[in-house]
């Protein structure tokens, strides 16, 4: 029997790849260098809107920042996607670091479990390869008011060309 690929471990959750997210500034959604792809910040963008604004600990609940944390976690997945060519999720080798950005209340101490959100996907899409370092930091405020924003690092599997 063979492995699924993390598309097909995608589907079996409900979700899918997303189209890459629109840049709001002057940046590109991810970079490509070696055997690197590094992502931009991707905010809970689902069809073109955040999902929810303000702050968590605040208007936004903890279930929500997760549910924000797993959405910017696939929109990274899809920026490095667009990097790799027909390879498509099967070319990424590990997911090496994540950064989860929580825009929360001064008193909120909870940015681990909101980070949770993507973490828990990319184990669940990856497997082993999916278990990376992590930092989650509580921030003031982010852009257009998201919750949450998502940087990636991954390395590709050694010899895919990129798109």
């Amino acid at each position: 029997m063979s492995t699924p690929t993390p598309e097909q471990r995608l589907a079996e959750l409900g979700l899918a790849v997303p189209e890459v997210a629109k840049p709001v500034a002057a940046y590109v959604p991810a970079v490509r260098t070696g055997s690197l792809v590094y992502t931009s910040g991707q905010l809970p963008m689902r069809g073109g809107e955040l999902i929810v604004t303000g702050k968590v600990g605040g208007e936004v609940t903890v279930e929500e920042a997760v549910e924000c944390a797993q959405q910017c976690a696939l929109n990274a997945l899809a920026a490095i996607n667009a990097q790799l060519g027909d390879a498509g999720l099967s070319g990424i080798a590990r997911i090496v670091k994540v950064v989860v950005f929580v825009a929360s209340t001064p008193d909120f101490t909870g940015q681990p479990q909101v980070a949770n959100g993507a973490s828990e996907l990319f184990g669940t899409v990856f497997g082993d390869a999916g278990v990376h370092a992590r930092s989650a930091v509580g921030v003031p405020s982010l852009p257009l008011d998201a919750p949450v924003e998502v940087e990636v690092i991954a390395e590709v599997v050694p010899g895919i060309a990129g798109a």
